[in-house]
């Protein structure tokens, strides 16, 4: 009896009275996707989606949440990424449970909307979702194969900075390889890869696509999309240089799988225009 007791204190499960905070955007939309919104009573600065998520109390930034706000709070549970980890181990000395997740890799993802699914007691929702990226991402196989895909985060006009793109450490370089093509940029840095415009005329990509957020800063797509084709490198022959200004396009979420069908988009508007190839 003792120890089944032992293990009903041990076992991360959801009662009537469970509050939860969510300490990033992308672990807001998973609760919200298994339909366990409900149960969250804060979030953090951008989460935005749904629209319920607005109206919820902030606890602050993603790199940045209030110790204070989150204990005024009251949670029973606090869900956050490995980035948060030592505010786990403050929450964790307090009494309040904590869950760490890793979502910078596809399986991570679909592994943390698994674990999130079981202790929400939402498997079968978890399930679904993950069948669904699942489905998506064989979708993308072969559309177009053997080129060299490059994508760049945020808004730049001016080239000779330094612009941000995605290696072999996060999940687009993955969902790149799914689709049969390579990333452009290959790197062994595990950090953020930063390139100038030599290193991007160098890697010389077949495809470009810009994750350019929607902003207030006065520039419109082709001012972004401009300076790209401008440069001697193969997308810019080809005229193959594309735009995703949703914010769910850089959200390692459920709603991955609609940054996904906006890929294959991508792939199926290269290979029409490229039929020769």
């Amino acid at each position: 009896m003792k120890k089944i007791l032992l293990l009903l204190l041990l076992t991360l499960t959801l009662n009537a009275g469970e509050r939860i905070i969510a300490l990033s955007p992308a672990i807001n939309e998973i609760i919200f996707a298994l339909g366990a919104g409900d149960k969250i009573v804060a979030n953090t600065d951008y989460s935005l989606y749904p629209e319920a998520s607005k109206e919820l109390p902030k606890v602050g930034g993603y790199f940045s949440p209030s110790l204070e706000k989150i204990l005024s709070l009251q949670p029973t549970l606090v869900i956050m990424q490995q980035n948060n980890h030592k505010l786990s181990l403050k929450l964790e000395k307090l009494g309040i449970k904590t869950k760490v997740i890793q979502i910078d890799k596809l399986d991570n993802i679909k592994k943390s909307i698994i674990e999130i699914g079981d202790i929400l007691e939402k498997s079968e929702e978890a399930e679904k979702i993950v069948e669904d990226i699942n489905q998506s991402l064989k979708n993308l196989h072969n559309i177009v194969h053997d080129k060299k895909i490059l994508i760049v985060f945020g808004r730049n006009s001016d080239l000779s900075k330094q612009i941000f793109v995605a290696g072999q450490n996060l999940y687009f370089d993955e969902i790149i390889n799914e689709s049969n093509n390579t990333n452009a940029l290959q790197s062994e840095r595990k950090g953020q890869p930063i390139l100038n415009m030599e290193n991007i005329i160098a890697s010389n990509p077949d495809i470009v696509l810009l994750l350019a957020r929607c902003s207030n800063d006065g520039l419109d797509n082709q001012a972004l999309i401009k300076p790209w084709l401008e440069l001697p490198i193969s997308a810019a022959k080809t005229k193959a240089v594309y735009m995703n200004t949703h914010i769910y396009a850089g959200l390692p979420s459920d709603r991955i799988v609609l940054f996904l069908e906006d890929f294959k988009i991508m792939l199926e508007n290269y290979r029409d225009k490229n039929v020769t190839d």
